[in-house]
């Protein structure tokens, strides 16, 4: 029997970690904007290879540049379903920008097939809020 209960305990530690690692994507998007608020959407942002302008992929929902002290949040306008945080993203920016109806794909990091492409919706600027 107590074989049974430290089986038991050992199960329950192990369980609540693996469930708190599994967020959902609105919670990752609410955990990456907190603190900041949302400014005028724009159509199009910078981008450029020496920046530091890396994306990040919000799985499922979004997807989010930082640049600077802003971060941009772009909602594709269809199959936004089909983005994983493990995924490359493929950009061709024109005039070293990234504008709205622009075409990325992603890539699958482990077969390196591309996904189908994406079709870019307006960029949300989030700003530090003022208030502290």
């Amino acid at each position: 029997m107590i074989k049974l209960i430290a089986a038991a305990a050992l199960v329950a530690a192990f369980a609540v970690p693996v469930q708190a690692a599994q967020s959902s994507p609105d919670a990752d998007l609410a955990r990456l904007l907190k603190g900041r608020v949302a400014a005028a959407p724009v159509r199009c942002i910078p981008v450029s290879p020496t920046d530091n302008n890396a994306v990040q992929i919000i799985s499922h929902r979004a997807l989010a540049w930082r640049i600077g002290s802003r971060i941009y949040v772009n909602v594709p306008q269809a199959r936004a379903e089909t983005l994983d945080d493990d995924d490359i993203l493929i950009t061709e920016p024109f005039g070293g920008q990234l504008c709205r109806n622009d075409q990325v794909r992603p890539l699958n990091r482990m077969s390196r097939i591309p996904k189908a492409s994406l079709l870019l919706g307006n960029f949300t600027p989030y700003v530090r809020s003022a208030a502290k």
